[in-house]
């Protein structure tokens, strides 16, 4: 059964750890759909065409501006032992995996998502998660995160992976990642620890998952104007911040090889 899109209208928090600190909290929206659904409703969103807002194949899974959407992240999952259907159907060892893309939509055509994320959840609980990364630089790296066996991941959970991609040019590419997931089915809370010795970032983002609506779209776009665009703007502004507080500016490495980590 296909899943209505649903509006997530929350809040992130960067926090900058070590002798530099830093801390900003913003409002942002996300969209949560079914990857394989067309959109029917509401009016105001699109998949695929230009509209108010929108979220386009292209956009996700694989390199940034030439993504397979769906179709990527069934590969990468079933690379490492998930078989997810494009329909909710029996897959590996009986299963009954459902695919959903977290993301910011395009709002009136402009693109830009620090980070989307890939939910793969088996009776309502979820059970892997790709964090899709993209860099102001036009990079793009993704983390697969999972526990033994695809186990349920719950708001305890805490999945480790080694940092890949230069992503703030204030940051070393350097230490792990470390994420945590609370899905529920009213609300979402995601965190990302960075660490790297005593430097490092704390990132989040929470709010509360409603039907994704017209209503709610005008007022996302009133409350929070340009949408993604805005979101570029605010990176900026806060790179300009850290900046004169003294940190050290590092140029862009060579990024990885793989897509995946």
């Amino acid at each position: 059964m296909t899943q209505p899109p649903e509006h997530i209208a929350g809040v992130t928090t960067h926090s900058r750890r070590g002798e530099i600190r830093h801390r900003f909290r913003y409002g942002v929206d996300y969209v949560l759909i079914d990857p394989d659904a067309p959109a029917v409703r509401p009016w105001l969103f699109s998949r695929n065409r230009f509209n108010l807002a929108s979220v386009h194949d292209c956009d996700h899974g694989g390199p940034i501006k030439a993504g397979r959407g769906a179709a990527w992240a069934r590969e990468v999952l079933a690379a490492h032992g998930l078989d997810v259907p494009r329909l909710p159907a029996h897959g590996l060892a009986g299963r009954a995996v459902q695919l959903g893309l977290l993301t910011q939509p395009r709002f009136l055509g402009y693109v830009f998502n620090p980070v989307s994320f890939w939910l793969a959840e088996e009776q309502g609980a979820l059970i892997a998660v790709i964090a899709e990364v993209s860099t102001p630089f036009g990079d793009r790296h993704s983390y697969l995160c999972h526990l033994p066996d695809f186990a349920p991941i719950t708001k305890d959970s805490r999945i480790t992976a080694p940092k890949a991609l230069h992503v703030s040019p204030f940051q070393e590419v350097k230490g792990s990642y470390e994420f945590s997931f609370d899905i529920r089915p009213d609300r979402l809370a995601i965190r990302i620890l960075h660490r790297n010795g005593d430097e490092g970032v704390i990132a989040t983002l929470s709010g509360p998952r409603v039907p994704l609506s017209n209503a709610g779209l005008v007022r996302a776009s009133l409350r929070r104007p340009l949408g993604a665009l805005r979101t570029s703007l605010l990176i900026y502004w806060q790179a300009l911040r850290l900046k004169l507080k003294g940190a050290r500016y590092r140029t862009r490495p060579t990024p990885p090889n793989s897509e995946v980590t």
